[in-house]
């Protein structure tokens, strides 16, 4: 780069700035003491939170792998010990902690799936047919969250027995398919769907069915996968309804196994502690899978006008 020559003694100037030179960026300002120390408040509590929601865990895995009369020494074991294998071993024995893990797999995966498809056919129903009595009808379903489960398991319990359900898979996953809380998540995400595609979609010749599998549901996939994520967790950790539906232990839920275990006089502390560690690793799992899903899903079904 060269200066322009002087001009009657003056001084040369000095030249401008090629263009693909940029500026180079000055120091960040000094982010003020009270907002440091504001920031490292929020960031201690919510470390602190963490530490607080992950001590049941870890004293989960830390029992699991004792003994159940070296949990009442003083004081308690801190660190884990050796008998988990044995404890596994006698799990196994005397509940079928494997099967009854399947069991409820298959249990929730089939009430998942059902429930949520349910639900999101009801709620494209109420958010996109104009029909008479379609505000009664939501009125309704909003209603039904306010009976608790209480009310409904003797005439619940009465219509399997005249079914002849009792001890079935089917009573299990059926009664509760109907969902209240995804009817209302899903309509609230077909409110947002545009009315226009649906009629260029008639226009072209597609069905209703097709219309709702190929076009809508693909835009509420979000809503889809935070409802069912809701559903298996509900379904998974479901307790009264399966122990009164079923009486034999090969068809036991994790719950229901597990409450065998507490018995009049003694009690499988290590037991229960480690099978409770091992139900929980299916739902953390599938949260640390979809968990952008189920954020974007509680996010995009927010209430609207």
């Amino acid at each position: 780069m060269t200066t322009p020559p002087e001009r009657n003694g003056e001084p040369p100037t000095a030249a401008p700035p090629e263009r693909n030179e940029r500026p180079t960026a000055g120091p960040r300002p000094a982010i003020p003491l009270p907002a440091r120390l504001g920031r490292a408040a929020v960031l201690g509590a919510l470390a602190l939170g963490a530490a607080v929601s992950l001590l049941p865990f870890a004293w989960m895995l830390i029992a699991g792998t004792h003994s159940s009369s070296e949990l009442f020494h003083s004081p308690p074991p801190f660190l884990p010990g050796g008998e988990l294998l044995r404890n596994l071993a006698r799990l196994q024995q005397s509940v079928g902690f494997g099967r009854v893990m399947l069991n409820s797999l298959g249990i929730a995966a089939v009430h998942t799936v059902l429930s949520s498809l349910l639900s999101a056919m009801c709620g494209y129903g109420l958010a996109k047919y104009r029909f008479r009595g379609r505000g009664l009808l939501l009125g309704l379903v909003l209603a039904t969250m306010m009976i608790p489960l209480q009310v409904l398991l003797v005439p619940l319990f009465q219509m399997m027995a005249d079914l002849g359900w009792i001890d079935s898979y089917q009573a299990v996953v059926l009664p509760f398919l109907a969902n209240s809380f995804g009817i209302l998540l899903m309509r609230q995400g077909f409110l947002d769907f545009p009315d226009e595609l649906l009629e260029s979609a008639r226009i072209d010749g597609s069905g209703e069915l097709r219309t709702f599998y190929r076009v809508v549901l693909p835009c509420v996939r979000p809503q889809l996968g935070a409802l069912m994520i809701f559903t298996f967790m509900g379904q998974w950790n479901s307790f009264i309804w399966p122990l009164l539906m079923l009486d034999t232990q090969d068809r036991y839920t994790v719950p229901v196994a597990l409450n065998t275990l507490t018995g009049l006089t003694h009690v499988d502390h290590s037991g229960l502690m480690l099978g409770s560690l091992l139900a929980t690793l299916p739902l953390m799992l599938l949260f640390l899978l979809f968990q952008r899903q189920f954020v974007a899903g509680l996010l995009g079904g927010a209430l609207k006008g």
